[in-house]
C-alpha cells in the first residue's frame, strides 16, 4: 500500500489539518438548498442577473475590463463546485438545477442584448466574441488548473483571498452571454463555439473539484460516502471526453488556419509584386472564409492569376475575399483543391 503514505503526505502539504475546513462548513457554502436557502437563492439569482447584464454590456462594448468585472461577481462557480462535492459525498445537492437554470437565464440575457439597436456590430471584429467562439485544448488545460486551484482554496481557511482570481481565470458567464448574442444575431456556428467553451469549463471545474475533494479526504469523512459513485464518475469521464474531442479538433483547425494564412500572405504578396507599392496588411479567417486585406496605390493585376496560385496551396472549400484599401471587397472564389 505504497500509495497511501504518498497521498497522505500530499494531502497534508496541500491542506494542513490546521487549515482544513470541515465538510459541514464546505457543504454549507456550496449547497444553495442548505441553511438559509431563501437568502442564498436570492443572492445567487440577483448577482447572476447583474453579472449577465454587465457581461452583455462589456461584450458589445468590446471592453475587457467590464467583462472581467462580470466574471468577479458571477456566482455560477458555487453550484458547479457543489456538483463536485455532491459526487464525492454520493449525495444529491440540487446544484445541477441551479447551473442549468442559471445558464439558460444568462443566454436569454445575451439574446435580449442582441436585440438592442446599438448591438448591430460585426461579431467577428469584436475581440470579446472572437476570443470565445473557437476554444481549444489550452482552454481546457487552463480550466482544469483553475478548478484545482478553486477546490483547494475552498477547502482551506487561509487562502480564500485567491477566489476572486479564480473567478477571473475561469470563463463562465461571458461565453454564455456570447452564446445568446450570437443566437440573437442568427449565428448558430459562433454560438456553438461559445457554448462549447462554457461546457468545457463546466466539466473541467467539476472533474477538478471531484479529484481535489476526494484526494483531500472529504470522501472518507464520517458523514460522507466512502467514494464517489462509479456511475457518476463514468458519466463525468464520458462527458469530458465528449468535450475534449471537438476542442482538440478546434486546436488542429487553428494550427491549420495559421499555416493557410501564411501561405495566402506569401502567394498574395508575390502576386502584388507586379503592382509597385502594394502589400498585404492582414489575413484573417471567419470560419472557412479568408479575408485578405491589401493596400495598393496602383491598379491590381488580374485576380484570376491569384486564385489559380492559391488553388495550389490551399485545401478545397476555402473561400478567398480581397479587402482593398479603396473600400471594395472582391470575392475571388472557393478553392476546389490542389493544396493542403
Amino acid at each position: 500500500m505504497a500509495r497511501t503514505p504518498v497521498l497522505h503526505t500530499l494531502r497534508v502539504r496541500v491542506l494542513p489539518e490546521s487549515q482544513r475546513r470541515t465538510l459541514d462548513a464546505l457543504a454549507a457554502d456550496l449547497t444553495l438548498r442548505s441553511g438559509d436557502s431563501r437568502s442564498k437563492k436570492s443572492a445567487f439569482w440577483s448577482m447572476l442577473v447583474l453579472s449577465a447584464v454587465i457581461a452583455g454590456a462589456g461584450v458589445l462594448a468590446d471592453s475587457t475590463a467590464t467583462v472581467i468585472g462580470a466574471m468577479i461577481i458571477a456566482p455560477l462557480s458555487t453550484p458547479i463546485m457543489g456538483i463536485a462535492l455532491g459526487v464525492v459525498m454520493g449525495r444529491r445537492t440540487g446544484s445541477g438545477w441551479f447551473v442549468l437554470g442559471g445558464a439558460v437565464m444568462v443566454m436569454i440575457v445575451g439574446v435580449l442584448f442582441a436585440a438592442v439597436p446599438v448591438a448591430d456590430v460585426d461579431l467577428l471584429d469584436n475581440s470579446q466574441v472572437a476570443g470565445r467562439t473557437s476554444p481549444g485544448m489550452l482552454d481546457l488545460v487552463a480550466a482544469i488548473a483553475t478548478g484545482l486551484a478553486g477546490a483547494v482554496a475552498l477547502a482551506r481557511r487561509d487562502v480564500a483571498a485567491v477566489l476572486p482570481g479564480v473567478a477571473i481565470a475561469i470563463s463562465l458567464v461571458p461565453p454564455l452571454v456570447v452564446t445568446g448574442i450570437c443566437l440573437g444575431h442568427g449565428e448558430p456556428e459562433l454560438a456553438l463555439g461559445a457554448g462549447l467553451l462554457f461546457a468545457s469549463n463546466l466539466l473541467a471545474l467539476v472533474l477538478a473539484g471531484v479529484v481535489t475533494f476526494a484526494a483531500l479526504g472529504y470522501s472518507r469523512h464520517e458523514h460522507a460516502a466512502r467514494r464517489p459513485a462509479r456511475g457518476s464518475r463514468l458519466v463525468l469521464g464520458a462527458l469530458f471526453v465528449l468535450v475534449a474531442v471537438p476542442l482538440a479538433g478546434n486546436t488542429a483547425l487553428a494550427v491549420a488556419i495559421a499555416a493557410w494564412s501564411h501561405r495566402i500572405e506569401t502567394v498574395t504578396q508575390a502576386w502584388l509584386d507586379e503592382s509597385p507599392g502594394a502589400q498585404v496588411t492582414d489575413v484573417r479567417f471567419a470560419s472557412l472564409t479568408a479575408f485578405v486585406s491589401i493596400r495598393h496605390p496602383a491598379p491590381l493585376p488580374t485576380t484570376r492569376t491569384l486564385m489559380d496560385d492559391l488553388e495550389e496551396v490551399l485545401p478545397p472549400g476555402v473561400t478567398v475575399v480581397l479587402d482593398t484599401t479603396r473600400g471594395r471587397e472582391v470575392r475571388l472564389g472557393t478553392t476546389a483543391g490542389g493544396g493542403g
